[in-house]
């Protein structure tokens, strides 16, 4: 504990560190009687009359100079929402718009992202964004902006934009409702920076300078936008989505009849404050959502997918943001999943409903809540189950936060199987670190679990801790799970360990020439077992680099040691297993190459190749992707391994396979299909979904699904024997009451 203690004092101390910002920029938001109709045409006479947000620095290729592209933002508002007239110049109209779907990537594109941060508090942040079609974006920033992961689209929300093209620039005009929003009412400014892509000139540019060893989306560099007059309370704010939902489907391994449904429910939103919303949902149908994307696994331990939820996004890191991404005490994608006592299967559980209360209560304190209920199925000996989870955050300095954590499962009705915890539950202190300009990053926790059945040993603990400058960053990170840690609702991918691991990256910037930015990179990682000492170590020396064509490739060579304290096979074929209590050291080479998204064709390849526990493997992964502007892009993702081990007797090999067409037949109407065939799992999963938006985030879908058995023996291998069948109709409809 003692130890704990000077970690925290070490960040408090770190976080009163506060670099010089560059020189803030600001400008006025002026206030209107009347709405502005959304055009595209910027042809009302207060667009002539309002302050401009403009002079937009270079990012990419270099970071140091005005943008040859000039970009000007002006901003007016009303009672009930903000207006936002932009017009980027150009050299002519040649324009990258891989899609017309809603939420797409910024990269590889012509587009332009607006990030909002009503609270002051450079932590979380909406943006919005479009490109020259008009197409829309939007999203929530977490976590400072200080990584990918805090950066997602999967939030989706009401609000309008129009764009025209003209001779040598673009105009788009948006109408953002104060309610879609949180913000404090009586605020007199907000934080704002703004970024755009521009892929006939190749340069990315940013409104408030960042520096390019920081993330463009990073919320330690931005302006000031201020109101004319205080901020009012966007009022009254009830959204209600009900759905409708039908489906059929076969299960053609176990035989018997279709199996038909029909399902209703819905969500509704309650603004309780401006900063704080209540999220309700009712018997909740998850259908639509896209399948996560398959993967190899030749892990030994538990692989994470995101969870893409929709009830589930808003404010996720008030629940899911604590600890680290490997031992984490709230998990969402647990709720609504659960092991089949009979098989050891994981399957679909029935969610009941539940309720959310997340958002800002000012601007030191955040607050969450959330309570679901899941059903019961006797038949596979699942009990009904109560998930219910607490966070406080509480602002530190100018951008950090300590926030406090309680997780609690509660069982219903199944006090004497022995196999299942009456409850389970998680109480967690963090604290996050982050300076004023994101120079300093860091996090540190203490975590405990409480079981029925008390053991020892019940505590995690984590620290981490960045320092990223223009020419260097230096990472440090420690971990300990007790043996006895258990979060039953998180995601842990391991106990009974502790680890540390430095790393080292270095920049240099070329002023002419291929590259525009490389460097190498040095990482040693070392986990030890209180029972068995060491178990695994990792040692790795790369160099990485960026072109000035937008291209990307790295190379490292690596050494493991790994100590196997159970049975495993390398090879993820339900080969022969390695036995317990052996260890391997092994050297490999490892790479990826990707080239610029932009272009009509793309690919990124990584090769494996070198030793693999006591053989050897050889593997490339990857991607290839061709579009079609704007209406059509077609890809296809592959991952292939070869398996020379001095155990067995045959070679092993895994293959991957997953083509994917994606169409968008306007802004409305859009059509996915994939393929996904998986030689571990003896499956090929064919799925279609079609999407019509047919009002503002209110939706039809149609999905069609397809599993068919794919066996390892050549003679079968494409027999595609159907495992199961179905057919979901969706339709779902947002109303603002």
């Amino acid at each position: 504990m003692k130890r704990i203690s000077i970690v925290g004092l070490l960040c408090v101390f770190f976080s009163s560190i506060q670099a010089q910002d560059s020189v803030n920029k600001s400008f006025i938001v002026k206030k209107i009687d009347a709405p502005i109709k959304i055009d595209g045409q910027l042809d009302e006479e207060i667009w002539g009359n309002s302050d401009a947000a403009d002079d937009f620095w270079q990012y990419f290729p270099t970071d140091s100079v005005l943008a040859d592209g000039n970009t000007e933002i002006k901003m007016v508002y009303d009672d009930d929402a903000l207006y936002i007239g932009i017009i980027c110049k150009t050299t002519g109209n040649n324009f990258i718009i891989p899609s017309l779907r809603r939420d797409f990537r910024a990269g590889g594109n012509d587009n332009i992202t607006l990030l909002f941060d009503p609270f002051n508090d450079g932590a979380n942040a909406f943006f919005f964004g479009t490109n020259p079609y008009g197409v829309l974006r939007e999203g929530l920033i977490s976590g400072g902006g200080g990584n990918i992961g805090g950066f997602t689209t999967s939030w989706d929300n009401k609000w309008n934009c129009e764009s025209f093209i003209g001779e040598d620039y673009w105009v788009a005009e948006l109408e953002i409702p104060f309610s879609t929003l949180r913000f404090n009412p009586g605020s007199t400014k907000w934080r704002f920076n703004s970024y755009r892509f521009d892929m006939q000139t190749n340069e990315r540019s940013t409104w408030m300078q960042i520096p390019r060893n920081q993330w463009i989306f990073s919320l330690g560099y931005m302006g000031d936008m201020v109101w004319e007059e205080p901020l009012e309370s966007s009022g009254s704010n009830i959204s209600v989505i009900p759905y409708v939902a039908s489906s059929v489907s076969k299960d053609f391994e176990e035989g018997g009849d279709a199996d038909f449904k029909f399902n209703m429910g819905g969500d509704a939103k309650v603004a309780v404050t401006s900063g704080l919303n209540l999220d309700l949902t009712f018997n909740p149908d998850f259908s639509q959502v896209e399948v996560d994307q398959q993967i190899t696994d030749l892990s030994r331990f538990e692989i994470f997918f995101p969870e893409r939820r929709q009830f589930f996004l808003e404010n996720s890191d008030i629940f899911g943001s604590n600890g680290f991404s490997s031992i984490n005490p709230f998990f969402s994608r647990r709720i609504g999943v659960a092991i089949d006592t009979l098989t050891g299967t994981t399957v679909q559980n029935t969610i009941y409903g539940g309720a959310r209360l997340s958002g800002k209560i000012n601007e030191d304190w955040r607050v969450g809540l959330m309570s679901m209920q899941t059903g019961s199925d006797e038949m596979r000996g699942i009990p009904s189950s109560n998930f219910s989870v607490a966070s406080l955050q509480r602002k530190v300095g100018a951008r950090s936060f300590a926030s406090i954590v309680a997780v609690n499962k509660q069982v219903s009705g199944e006090e004497e199987n022995v196999d299942i915890n009456a409850y389970n539950r998680v109480i967690g202190l963090d604290y996050n670190l982050a300076s004023a300009d994101n120079v300093w990053t860091g996090k540190t926790f203490l975590h405990h679990s409480f079981t029925p059945h008390e053991s020892d040993n019940q505590m995690a603990h984590g620290m981490s801790l960045e320092y990223r400058v223009r020419k260097i960053q230096l990472n440090w990170e420690h971990q300990y799970v007790g043996d006895g840690y258990n979060a039953e609702v998180g995601f842990v991918r391991r106990t009974n360990y502790y680890s540390i691991q430095p790393e080292m990256t270095l920049f240099f910037y070329p002023k002419g020439g291929y590259l525009n930015q490389h460097g190498p990179n040095i990482r040693y990682e070392q986990i030890w077992q209180p029972d068995l000492g060491k178990t695994d170590q990792s040692f790795s020396l790369g160099w990485e680099a960026e072109t000035r064509d937008n291209g990307r490739f790295n190379l490292s060579i690596n050494r493991e040691y790994v100590y196997l304290f159970g049975d495993f096979d390398p090879t993820g074929t339900d080969a022969t297993p390695l036995l317990e209590g052996t260890d391997y050291t092994y050297i490999f080479f490892r790479g990826s190459i990707s080239t610029d998204q932009s272009k009509l064709i793309s690919f990124r390849f990584s090769p494996y190749l070198g030793g693999y526990f006591d053989g050897k493997r050889y593997g490339l992964s990857g991607s290839i992707n061709m579009r079609f502007q704007p209406f059509a892009n077609i890809g296809i993702n592959y991952s292939i391994n070869r398996f020379d081990m001095n155990y067995l007797e045959e070679k092993q090999s895994t293959y991957l396979i997953g083509p994917r067409i994606d169409l968008t037949f306007n802004k409305e109407l859009f059509l996915t299909t994939f393929i996904q065939y998986n030689s571990q799992s003896q499956n090929t999963n064919i799925n279609a979904r079609f999407q019509w938006r047919f009002a503002p985030v209110s939706d039809f879908f149609l999905v069609w699904a397809d599993n068919y058995f794919t066996g390892n023996d050549p003679s079968d291998r494409f027999a595609f024997d159907v495992r199961n069948r179905s057919i979901v109709a969706k339709l779902t409809y947002w109303l603002n009451l």
